[in-house]
């Protein structure tokens, strides 16, 4: 089992192997990556996604809050940004202008394990049209809040507290309460998740009301990352379970979509 917050070198390195093994054929099921193509992450830490579309020759910008992770990612991609090949934005996505800070429109836009951290989500999925170039597609890798480990509680110290599952659904009192008192380094982030975590249905209809179509989506039982973090394969979910509205998020630890403005 691998720590994934701990190593950052080594989550990195997972990052790029499970977007070449999982994200990017997952895409080119229905929309070709050719070399030329442009990609923005938002939210991109330290560019180990975009990493994966680079190797295929792509050009890449990615997004990032925090300045220490680009830091990172900058070492780590020495050879590309040299050759220009990708470059890091530190910046408030909100706060960037696609001719002046991104360099203009992109092919396609990436928000792995970001969505769900977004406050308002609606406004930036939304406000992201401004930056698809026409027949771009943007995909979203998340995991729906009811699943077991929805609340991203293995960021918890407490050994118990950490491998837990469901119990972020436990009503906020309660929930505060126990990570106050076994946790209390990880109540500030792990409430905030509790805030913006986001189910199956309520994306769904974001994407919807915000004039978009869905592309192609897969559900997962078991996420793809897990063949790093538990030795595990990832699993679809069976296509029952995922046509049960509401139920699916309790069972689906992924879900991975791609999406295109109307």
């Amino acid at each position: 089992m691998f720590e994934f917050h701990g190593d950052r070198k080594r989550y990195f390195d997972i990052q790029v192997a499970n977007a070449e093994q999982y994200v990017i054929p997952f895409i080119e099921e229905s929309f070709p990556i050719k070399p030329g193509t442009r990609v923005l992450e938002i939210g991109c830490g330290e560019g180990g996604v975009l990493k994966a579309f680079i190797n295929r020759g792509c050009t890449g910008v990615g997004v990032e809050l925090y300045e220490e992770r680009v830091l990172n990612g900058m070492q780590w991609l020495k050879e590309d940004l040299e050759k220009g090949s990708i470059r890091f934005v530190t910046k408030d996505i909100y706060k960037a202008d696609v001719e002046q800070d991104l360099g203009g429109s992109f092919d396609i836009i990436v928000l792995k394990d970001v969505i769900e951290h977004i406050h308002d989500q609606p406004r930036l999925i939304g406000w992201m049209k401004t930056f698809l170039s026409p027949g771009g597609k943007i995909f979203f890798g998340f995991p729906p809040w009811q699943m077991p480990f929805g609340g991203h509680q293995q960021m918890c110290i407490n050994k118990v507290l950490s491998k837990l599952p469901w119990y972020h659904l436990l009503p906020t009192p309660i929930y505060r309460f126990l990570l106050n008192r076994f946790s209390p380094a990880a109540e500030e982030s792990l409430l905030e998740i509790k805030e913006t975590g986001i189910s199956i249905e309520r994306f769904e209809r974001i994407v919807k009301q915000q004039g978009y179509a869905i592309t192609h989506k897969t559900f997962y039982l078991l996420n793809p990352i897990y063949k790093w973090k538990f030795g595990w394969e990832g699993i679809k979910q069976l296509p029952v379970i995922k046509s049960i509205p509401y139920v699916r998020n309790f069972v689906t630890t992924c879900v991975y979509y791609l999406i295109s403005a109307n």
